[in-house]
């Protein structure tokens, strides 16, 4: 079974996409129109310095935030769009989705959804123990590997169809932006990684062009997609970034502000986290 292009998701599904090290800076600069039609960019902060730890965050409602805001949302410690119905402060505002379980993932499978994910990076493969950990909640899981956002996408769109009209919660972290920032078809070869750790040499411009243009290369793949959850929510932001070079450092898994600091961008139930009422 395919979805009509047109055919939208219901109202209460969630599109939860994370743009592998993708830095905030990069994202901004990117011509990637259908992600940036999602709301207002932020400037956020990231829960954690590598992949594992800042997925794991965000699965319990940690997702990245903007501290200095009083905005619902965006700042997940005012008010939470994900909140597990028993850790954690409540916030000064109503979540925006409340759940009960392991995870969020969980949760929202108690709740009636159809939870599907698909993961690029190896902290995804439901092979290894310690994946489970994230894949374990989720009804469907497709380890995408190396095979691409097309397919990523394509998989998704299959699952929705299956969901017949079901609600859904639908994650993505996509690869393309992640080390050694490549994508099908790029001028490039896969195996030339711009960004190393403790690397000597400055290849700081490589990087920044790399990732932009993978950045737009998943722009064109994901439109549809997004367009799919137009009237729903979508959740879109990096679990991390990537130094290139600042303070000595390459790549991520240490705690510095480029590696912390990520796209974000909100769409609830239709309407861009900064049109909605406080």
């Amino acid at each position: 079974m395919t979805l009509p292009p047109a055919m939208h998701v219901p109202p209460d599904s969630i599109l939860f996409i994370t743009l592998d090290s993708c830095r905030y800076d990069t994202f901004e600069q990117a011509s990637a129109p259908a992600m940036k039609a999602v709301s207002r960019l932020y400037a956020a902060q990231a829960p954690g310095h590598f992949t594992f730890a800042s997925h794991a965050a965000m699965f319990v409602g940690h997702t990245p935030g903007v501290p200095s805001l009083r905005k619902r949302f965006v700042n997940p410690k005012y008010a939470r769009l994900f909140r597990l119905a028993a850790p954690g402060a409540a916030g000064h505002g109503p979540p925006g989705f409340q759940v009960a379980g392991r995870d969020i993932v969980d949760g929202f499978a108690r709740a009636g959804y159809r939870t599907l994910g698909t993961g690029a990076m190896a902290w995804f493969n439901a092979r290894t123990p310690v994946s489970r950990k994230l894949t374990g909640g989720f009804q469907a899981f497709d380890y995408a590997g190396r095979l691409g956002v097309a397919h990523q996408v394509a998989w998704v769109e299959a699952q929705i169809a299956e969901a017949a009209g079901r609600p859904v919660f639908a994650f993505l972290n996509v690869g393309e932006t992640h080390v050694p920032y490549y994508f099908e078809g790029a001028p490039w070869p896969r195996g030339d990684n711009t960004c190393k750790a403790f690397q000597e040499v400055d290849r700081s411009a490589e990087c920044r062009e790399r990732q932009r243009m993978c950045c737009e290369y998943v722009d064109a793949r994901i439109a549809p997609l997004l367009d799919r959850f137009a009237h729903a929510t979508i959740l879109l932001c990096a679990d991390h970034g990537d130094c290139w070079g600042e303070d000595g450092l390459w790549e991520h898994g240490v705690s510095h502000p480029m590696t912390l600091t990520v796209p974000l961008l909100i769409r609830y139930r239709g309407t861009p986290v900064e049109d909605l009422p406080e």
